[in-house]
């Protein structure tokens, strides 16, 4: 299999964006008619994304099936069918519950979860051909190209959604979610076309000669594996570390700066702003590594490990500093701080999703996708958790304490021990040695590893 070139990787980061276009739709723009313009709880949104998040534990299973075809483009088109399907059916069931809730939200309940299962399929498998098939160089910059295509189809499905949206009527929702579904599905068909090319004959005959595993051996197996199953474990507790303040940021602000509503709303741009700077950095800082792979400096610039745990590090001192803000109050410069927190939020993200993409081509052949499902399990896991427990531990902390700013303090503090936690955790992920190639390690190649990396033991 040939190696991926940038057109390649902005096609399958077209896939990313398609993908993104519909769950922001489904996950950001329907929660907010459910509680507008219908007047329903709250609590009803916050159950069917937390749905959403929860049936994603399927990926392990999505990977596993990936991983016995040896193809992903199948795996990759059918999770965006079923996404879109589960676009156009929250939409429905969206305007349903106007005229009848029960059965609007019987439906809603089935659609969030075809949501759920269609990013578990899609995701898991797109990640999957990008580590088997982008060079190690390239890593950190294929991660930052892709991740910023799937954050500009969040924007601006969410720019044309809310322009055509107005005035809300049910039929115009209806007409958009359905618009944006068919769109996005049409533009990651042609984006995958041709694009993964033949499954090589060498891998093709060792999987039709070798013993087919059940799903509970193979993932056995990769729990098993140390690397995998450290890996697994940090990934929960940075993604937790990284989601709690989600939810709380608003809150604090208008709470102990005093902030006004539209005030507070921009905050999270200025984090996304400083998201997209720590991104650009990382792939910047790949490159140069890259670059100058023989020079005894330079080529530890592009240390994807360095970054995830530079990144982690930078994020607990960041969190810290909201801790201070929130015993001093008013006076800390605190969109400064937020979009340091940003910062280091994209430079530990993208770290993280190049190590991944290294990880899951190391140990046993033909299990990159029972890898990458777990590790997407667990993220999704901790993005469900991440919330609950951010709002969970401000509102007990208020409780408790008598200051606000000083509840929210505890909070943040806890949050940049969980990054402090993951740095460690991260810093244990050090990753085995080459050993020479063997007959049987390039038998497998086509399965086990892209081209340009050495074929290694079991991330």
């Amino acid at each position: 299999m040939s190696a991926f070139g940038w057109a390649s990787i902005a096609r399958l980061g077209l896939v990313q964006m398609a993908l993104g276009a519909i769950v922001v739709l489904t996950t950001s723009t329907l929660n907010r008619v459910m509680v507008v313009e219908l007047a329903l709880p709250a609590l009803l949104p916050g159950v069917l994304v937390a749905l959403h998040y929860a049936v994603q534990v399927a990926r392990p299973r999505m990977g596993f099936g990936s991983d016995v075809g040896g193809r992903r483009t199948p795996w990759i088109v059918g999770g965006m069918v079923v996404l879109a399907c589960g676009g156009v059916l929250a939409a429905l069931a969206t305007v349903w519950m106007g005229t009848h809730p029960a059965a609007g939200m019987a439906l809603a309940l089935l659609a969030f979860a075809m949501v759920g299962l269609g990013v578990s399929a899609a995701g898991t498998s797109l990640l999957v051909l990008l580590a088997k098939r982008v060079p190690e160089g390239r890593r950190a910059g294929a991660a930052t190209l892709v991740w910023m295509m799937m954050i500009a189809g969040f924007a601006l499905t969410a720019g044309l959604a809310g322009h055509w949206l107005d005035p809300y009527t049910p039929t115009r929702l209806l007409m958009v979610s359905t618009g944006v579904s068919l769109l996005a599905l049409l533009l990651a068909f042609v984006a995958l076309r041709g694009l993964e090319g033949p499954v090589s004959g060498a891998a093709t005959l060792h999987r039709d000669n070798a013993r087919k595993p059940q799903f509970r051996e193979a993932l056995a197996q990769v729990w098993n594996e140390p690397v995998a199953r450290r890996f697994t474990i940090f990934v929960f507790v940075s993604m937790l570390a990284y989601s709690a303040q989600d939810l709380i940021l608003e809150p604090f602000a208008g709470t102990v700066f005093g902030y006004t509503p539209g005030e507070s709303t921009q905050l999270p741009g200025v984090q996304h702003g400083g998201v997209l700077g720590g991104m650009l950095l990382v792939a910047l800082a790949g490159a140069i590594g890259a670059r100058f792979r023989h020079h005894a400096v330079l080529r530890h610039i592009g240390s994807l490990r360095g970054w995830t745990i530079g990144g982690c590090l930078a994020s607990a001192l960041a969190l810290l500093a909201l801790t201070f803000a929130g015993l001093q109050g008013e006076g800390w410069h605190l969109k400064t701080t937020v979009f340091a927190l940003g910062v280091a939020n994209g430079a530990f993200s993208i770290g993280a999703i190049g190590s991944m993409m290294r990880l899951a081509a190391e140990g046993r052949q033909a299990r990159e996708g029972v890898r990458m499902g777990l590790w997407g399990a667990a993220q999704a896991v901790a993005f469900g958790l991440g919330g609950l427990v951010g709002t969970g531990a401000s509102d007990l902390a208020r409780w408790l304490i008598a200051s606000p700013g000083v509840a929210y303090a505890m909070v943040f503090a806890f949050q940049a021990l969980a990054f402090v936690l993951s740095a460690w955790l991260a810093w244990r992920l050090a990753a085995p040695a080459p050993r020479a190639p063997s007959v049987t390690a390039f038998h497998h190649a086509g399965e086990s590893f892209a081209p340009g990396s050495s074929p290694r033991p079991q991330s």
